[in-house]
């Protein structure tokens, strides 16, 4: 597979993470730390189903675990503050990026069962080739926490 549009989406999803004082969501949605945590699971999820494939298992994907409140909590609490999470995320993308790469054409069509939830909203439950599962990381998911780490930003005035 090629991760060049994943490992650009995550060079910009580390930037916006980067920038100071990112604030609360307005809308009550997750902080800096909450997303960071949040790409972190599903990263890791995604190179376990990757891994999988290729010891010739036959792995799901299912996204819940990385929308839990309390295990974001954890994966917070597991590092020293933002910049810990960040190295982590930094770490972690280029893991998957390298198992992704590595990745033959016939891993690459494997079907996985994905279930995948957003805002307490159902957006997949259907299997979905590996590299699907991957290459939507790179073209929705990590652009949508990077517009969602942007938005965080506090504005001249904003408490």
């Amino acid at each position: 597979m090629d991760t060049t549009a994943l490992r650009s989406a995550y060079g910009r999803l580390l930037d916006a993470a980067a920038i100071p004082d990112l604030g609360v969501a307005d809308d009550g949605g997750w902080d800096a730390d909450q997303v960071l945590a949040h790409l972190l699971s599903v990263d890791a999820a995604t190179a376990a189903v990757a891994l999988g494939v290729v010891a010739g298992a036959r792995p799901a994907f299912d996204n819940r675990v990385s929308l839990d409140t309390w295990n974001l909590g954890r994966i917070i609490a597991e590092h020293s503050g933002r910049a810990d999470l960040i190295d982590h995320v930094r770490s972690q993308a280029a893991v998957l990026c390298d198992i992704a790469d590595r990745l033959d054409e016939q891993a690459a069509s494997v079907l996985v069962p994905t279930l995948l939830l957003s805002d307490d909203e159902l957006v997949l439950d259907a299997p979905i080739p590996l590299s699907s599962l991957i290459d939507g990381l790179a073209g929705s998911h990590v652009p949508g926490h990077t517009q969602q780490l942007l938005d965080l930003r506090t504005a001249p005035g904003k408490p």
